[in-house]
């Protein structure tokens, strides 16, 4: 049974069809396994808490955060420690005896994968894996599968952006009642191709409003991003990288290294922290260190700095870093030392007293620089005078090139497509797909510079109301604007943004570097001929397929 393992949710996937063994990101079978049977007991905690939401009753803010925080634990490059992912499968055996006392005489007669009580033993736990793996029932329509599994991933990205608002004190029903009602459904044998199909779209709704409330938790707590230049080169001296995406953890990073003469630089996803007012006013925030996540084992080889990883996007830590480097919140790797929140404050004193024994770097780079903070605020205060650049033809499209980046080396379609785009089009980047180019200097265009960068993967909300808001200001659909959305995907929140695309019904994206496994070729079709997604293919062909022969470049 030890080979029963088997994964291919995010793009890496071995072979393009699945992780059989060791799995491409690293996670071993073992915690492979541990993640399927938390992600199987997360099934009975969803019914049994649909069951009370049918029944007109309400979720406690510690099971909506649990729940939300488990999901995101499974998403790829987050957590590789198996304790926690036994810590997190006890707790489920308690959340679930909890709501079926909740329900007392409602409840309903349950299927046994609901009533499931894992055992108490990581050696028992393993042992009850290979029950609940992805291709364990081969009773089930493939089609069917796919889509409970397009499903499930949709729920991990969507965890991971209803966990940053929960982090800043947000949190939506509607948003948590449908984890609960999508997880039930995974029960429920009599839903057919159209059901789940549905539910994929009714997930991409509910991720649009959990995005939307992610995005008013960052702009309440520190304002709206701005446009701001910022250094991408080394200073000298003591220095902390914090990588990941938790906006809260740079703050409190922030306000405790004040004074110490410790330099903090972003990096991956952090990067749109600069354009924040309430993070940038403090000017240790130096710049950004580095690029996307998958060339972190090169870039902290030896780092004489210390690293904070605060969510996803962590890699195997080499020897020469693995004594400097520190996770916080649900990111894990076994041995990694671990900053632990008490009401809501973390004590960062162990990475500032690393940090200032290793001293830093030597001495200064030349500096250079790259603007960053066009969020939907920066962008659509100017909406009008982007709305004249369109009517007089001086901008002729929009792009938006980014999404999550990945190691394959298909991913430098993304850099010559954007070396290729004409002059007289605007592109709009977000997410750490945005560092095949972000440091080339592509002009400017009716004022603004060609490349506007967005912000992450969680600010995917500014690039859908900046799209919405233009074609509200031109008076016909998001389909009907010169805008085309070239995008990369990497992992789970990749989906949950597709799927909001989708159900907004915006057709005609380019997808890659490659398809997901996890669509078969029938729910691949389905897409296709409604939505007329497309698989990238190289630069040329596309730009061309795009706005026709003869287009002028760069």
């Amino acid at each position: 049974m030890e080979n029963a393992m088997f994964c291919y949710q995010c793009e890496q996937t071995a072979g393009g069809k699945g992780c059989v063994k060791m799995v491409v990101c690293g996670k071993t079978p073992e915690v492979a396994g541990l993640q399927d049977v938390l992600i199987h007991s997360l099934k009975g905690i969803g019914y049994y808490g649909w069951q009370i939401i049918q029944g007109g009753g309400k979720i406690d803010t510690p099971t909506y955060k649990f729940v939300m925080d488990t999901m995101f634990s499974t998403l790829t490059n987050v957590n590789f420690d198996p304790e926690r992912f036994v810590k997190y499968i006890l707790e489920t055996n308690k959340i679930k005896s909890r709501l079926k006392e909740q329900l007392g005489g409602k409840a309903q007669s349950a299927p046994p994968e609901a009533e499931y009580m894992a055992p108490s033993t990581k050696e028992e736990m393993l042992r009850d894996a290979p029950k609940f793996g992805i291709m364990t029932d081969q009773s089930i329509d493939m089609n069917i599968r796919s889509l409970q599994q397009t499903l499930i991933y949709g729920f991990k990205g969507m965890a991971a952006y209803a966990h940053h608002a929960l982090v800043l004190g947000k949190k939506d029903e509607q948003v948590g009642n449908f984890f609960f009602k999508g997880l039930a459904a995974t029960l429920d044998k009599s839903l057919g191709v159209p059901e789940w199909l549905g539910l994929c779209m009714e997930l991409g709704q509910t991720n649009l409003k959990c995005m939307e409330m992610l995005d008013a938790a960052n702009t309440d707590a520190y304002g709206n991003p701005e446009p701001t230049e910022i250094l991408i080169s080394r200073k000298k001296g003591p220095f902390i990288v914090i990588s990941g995406h938790d906006m809260k953890d740079l703050k409190q990073l922030l306000e405790q290294t004040e004074g110490k003469g410790i330099n903090i630089y972003t990096h991956g996803e952090m990067i749109p922290g600069h354009g924040y007012p309430e993070l940038k006013k403090h000017k240790h925030l130096i710049g950004n260190f580095g690029t996307a996540w998958q060339n972190q084992q090169k870039e902290f080889d030896n780092l004489p700095g210390c690293v904070l990883m605060t969510t996803n996007c962590l890699m195997t830590p080499r020897d020469s870093y693995s004594d400097r480097i520190f996770s916080t919140s649900i990111v894990g790797f076994s041995n990694m030392p671990y900053i632990e929140e008490h009401n809501g404050h973390k004590d960062y004193t162990p990475l500032i007293n690393k940090a200032l024994e290793l001293g830093g770097f030597k001495e200064d780079e030349p500096e250079r620089k790259i603007t960053v903070g066009f969020g939907h605020n920066a962008v659509l205060s100017n909406a009008g005078k982007i709305v004249e650049a369109v009517k007089s033809g001086e901008i002729k499209h929009f792009f938006l090139i980014g999404g999550c980046d990945g190691a394959r080396p298909g991913r430098s379609y993304y850099t010559e497509f954007a070396d290729k785009t004409p002059h007289n089009t605007l592109m709009l980047t977000l997410a750490c797909g945005k560092y095949r180019f972000n440091y080339k200097d592509f002009g400017t265009l009716a004022g603004f510079p060609r490349l506007l960068d967005v912000g992450q993967c969680n600010d995917s909300f500014s690039a859908i109301r900046i799209a919405v808001a233009l074609a509200d200001a031109f008076k016909c659909g998001v389909n009907e604007l010169p805008l085309t959305l070239v995008l990369s995907w990497y992992e789970q929140k990749a989906v949950a943004i597709l799927l909001t695309l989708l159900s907004l019904d915006i057709r005609n994206i380019y997808i890659g570097p490659t398809l997901p496994a996890f669509f078969t070729p029938d729910v691949l079709q389905t897409l296709v001929e409604k939505f007329k997604i497309k698989l990238v293919s190289t630069a040329e062909k596309d730009l061309e397929a795009i706005l026709g022969p003869g287009i002028q470049k760069s």
